[in-house]
């Protein structure tokens, strides 16, 4: 068990239709009850009708599906069900961030408070179009936070097992909530250390994109308290090693593939691990360099190109590579000794790989 499978982990079981299914027949019953207030809140259901079907990997429910599966829970729809509104979290997380950084674009197109921005200018309203962006952004992630809500809860199981998941269910998203607070203020404060980098990548990213997942379909099976051991030890250091590798697609990654500006977290000044590490390993011009250049939002494509060389100059990108490598490493260890359904089992071991192997 050691090569990614050619049917993606995501995609057995029907897993990623079945998802679509659940979250685009909600997405529907949400879209004419908003048409029974007012026309006007037509832009808002289809604006989040396009950023939730309209891509994502899908990573979270799968790694809480295959949880579940592991730990004997049965198949059905409404588990799947329940496990989408995984994607309405990310989907307020996504759309929450992109307002906090600034960002241009999300999967190629324009991020939501971009996209009200213009529909501001383009009708010529009063008041400042930016300001509306922002606060439809704000309004339209609170939206999707309030669904992940109610489709857990209308997705027909029974009382007392979405009883067992809540709690790790509310644990995930106060965790992603203080980890963003975290980022903030370490971009404020302008904090370079390996030390809080790891933290805000924990828990802004970190433990909601694997850990949380798995533990809340472990709660859906009322799984053993060995297998939740086990699911926290696996999930932890490669959520770690997702984030890292998300890490390294926002410096050096394919805008063709990312979806983002070359360079984007340069210029949105993340304090990151591989920036930390950069830092540490620089010599004092180089700290002068990255620290003088980092956040600032007119950087060019020359000053993308010379910081990407002093990050790999000083091994930082090198460092980072190696330590995705251990991370990967340490989670499929923490399978190996553990009761699991045998196929749930290969599905984790390939979604460790496709997470931390991914271009996108």
């Amino acid at each position: 068990m050691t090569h990614a499978a050619p049917v993606s982990p995501v995609d057995r079981a029907g897993l990623r239709q079945r998802v679509d299914k659940a979250l685009t027949e909600f997405l529907a019953g949400r879209r004419n009850w908003m048409a029974g207030i007012d026309d006007a809140l037509t832009p808002v259901a289809e604006t989040i009708e396009g950023f939730v079907l309209g891509g994502g990997k899908r990573l979270r429910p799968a790694f809480a599906y295959w949880g579940f599966r592991g730990a004997g829970g049965v198949d059905a729809d409404q588990v799947v069900t329940a496990l989408a509104a995984l994607e309405f979290f990310q989907a307020s997380a996504l759309i929450h961030d992109d307002l906090m950084d600034r960002s241009d674009t999300r999967r190629g197109e324009p991020a939501v408070h971009r996209r009200f921005a213009t529909r501001h200018r383009a009708h010529g309203w009063s008041g400042d179009p930016d300001a509306f962006g922002d606060a439809a952004a704000i309004l339209l992630g609170d939206l999707c936070l309030v669904w992940s809500d109610e489709l857990l809860h209308s997705a027909g199981l029974d009382p007392h097992t979405v009883a067992r998941a809540r709690p790790v269910f509310d644990e995930m998203r106060g965790e992603v909530t203080v980890g963003q607070y975290l980022d903030v203020l370490t971009q404020a404060t302008g904090e370079v250390s390996l030390d809080r980098a790891g933290k805000v990548a924990r828990y802004k990213s970190a433990k909601y994109t694997v850990e949380r997942p798995l533990l809340l379909g472990a709660a859906l099976a009322d799984a053993s308290a060995d297998v939740r051991t086990a699911y926290s030890a696996y999930g932890l250091p490669l959520g770690e090693a997702f984030q890292l590798r998300d890490d390294v697609l926002g410096v050096f990654g394919d805008p063709a593939q990312t979806g983002k500006p070359a360079g984007d977290d340069l210029r949105e000044g993340k304090r990151t691990y591989l920036v930390a590490a950069a830092v540490q390993a620089a010599d004092e011009a180089g700290r002068e360099l990255l620290l003088g250049r980092l956040g600032d939002p007119e950087l060019d494509e020359d000053g993308v190109t010379r910081l990407r060389g002093l990050i790999t100059g000083t091994g930082a990108l090198a460092r980072t590579e190696q330590r995705i490598v251990t991370l990967t490493d340490t989670a499929l260890a923490a399978l190996a000794g553990v009761d699991l359904d045998t196929e749930a089992r290969q599905a984790l071991v390939d979604l460790a790989i496709a997470a931390t192997r991914r271009a996108d």
